[in-house]
């Protein structure tokens, strides 16, 4: 059982999200608990791939674009302050985005423009020159040079810890299995462990928001998504770029691993793998780094996405219940949306001037 179960507030949910919200808010000096009903960083943030960037940020509405542009600021420092803070370096590496659709230029130089992102169009040689190994080379592509990426699991650990060192409480394995409202006020959760006590409650359940809602009749159209992807380990250098052809993607790490991804399918809650999907992965694989035929696929896997309508999050307090806060719904790109997510939630919670506008992310606009 709970020893102390009175906080200032309560985050529920110890992925990438709650975790880098709980970190703001107790920098801010708020006690914090944060509750994860398995462990902390093991969903979607573990099986992500860790771009800082949405695939085809055209595509995106301009609330995606607001956050993603504001972290995109500020990651390289973070990814500094974190290894700092914890010991564990988060892998923060910039080595572009290369994209080998070139039907997406007009949409692409418009969004460089509006957003001011450096964006150049490469000719075939530019390709070539920038990534030796691929295979059928397009005319011409697009590259985005500013996109870096991180080793999701190792900034989840990251951030874990710092937290942690700040004084943040961290309970997992604790499910939440409802609210405690009194009248239109949140004062708390119950969970199998006990009843934790906070006049602030903010939900960051990833792809499980929308249940944990429901448990007091509260709709959210937050729902899972599932995406498989496989990684092969080869030698480091053999992949220098992120790639991205036709909506799959190639992510080289550090130490030689190459990450492919990655499928959206709407099997509710169902995170297993499947040979269908294994062998598509393998195929885009091949087509895009020949080379990568000559080395095994040493893990393939599944994670739910917590998707919402547009890809747009809910950041905000629900409409009708006082002290209940939203952080949820980032779908696909929670990892490049997080540190301004993180940071818009507990202004909010705080009451300060925000860092960017709150429309777009309200319930009832979302």
């Amino acid at each position: 059982m709970v020893k102390s179960n009175n906080f200032d507030c309560l985050v529920v949910g110890g992925g990438l999200i709650g975790m880098l919200t709980a970190r703001e808010l107790v920098r801010a000096g708020v006690r914090v608990a944060v509750l994860e009903r398995g462990r902390t960083g093991r969903e979607s943030t573990w099986a992500g791939g860790g771009i800082l960037s949405p695939l085809y940020p055209w595509r995106y509405p301009a609330g995606v674009n607001l956050l993603a542009r504001w972290s995109q600021d500020v990651y390289a420092d973070l990814a500094v302050q974190l290894q700092e803070e914890s010991g564990i370096d988060p892998e923060y590496v910039q080595n572009g985005l290369l994209i080998l659709d070139p039907d997406e230029r007009a949409a692409a130089l418009t969004w460089a423009d509006t957003w001011q992102r450096r964006l150049e169009v490469v000719d075939r040689s530019g390709i070539q020159n920038l990534e030796p190994h691929l295979g059928d080379v397009p005319e011409a592509g697009l590259w985005l040079p500013e996109v870096g990426q991180l080793r999701n699991p190792r900034l989840a650990e990251a951030v874990r810890k710092s937290i942690e060192n700040q004084g943040a409480k961290i309970f997992e394995h604790t499910p939440v299995e409802g609210l405690v409202v009194h009248g239109d006020s949140v004062q708390g959760v119950t969970t199998p462990q006990g009843v934790f006590i906070a006049d602030k409650v903010v939900i960051a359940g990833g792809a499980w928001s929308a249940q944990l809602l429901g448990a007091i009749g509260l709709q959210l159209p937050v729902r899972p998504v599932r995406g498989q992807m496989i990684l092969y380990r080869t030698r480091p250098g053999l992949v220098a770029r992120i790639l991205l052809s036709q909506g799959r993607y190639v992510i080289p790490r550090r130490d030689g691993r190459v990450l492919v991804g990655s499928t959206m399918e709407e099997v509710g809650f169902n995170k297993t793998t499947t040979t269908a999907a294994l062998e598509e992965l393998q195929h885009e694989a091949h087509r895009l780094i020949p080379t990568l035929a000559e080395y095994p696929v040493e893990h393939h896997w599944a994670g739910l996405r917590p998707g919402s309508p547009t890809g747009t999050p809910y950041i905000c307090e629900h409409p009708g219940i006082e002290g209940l806060f939203l952080n949820t719904g980032h779908f696909r790109n929670g990892v490049v949306m997080g540190p301004a997510s993180a940071r818009l939630l507990a202004d909010l919670l705080l009451v300060r001037t925000p860092i960017l506008a709150t429309a777009p992310f309200r319930m009832e606009e979302a």
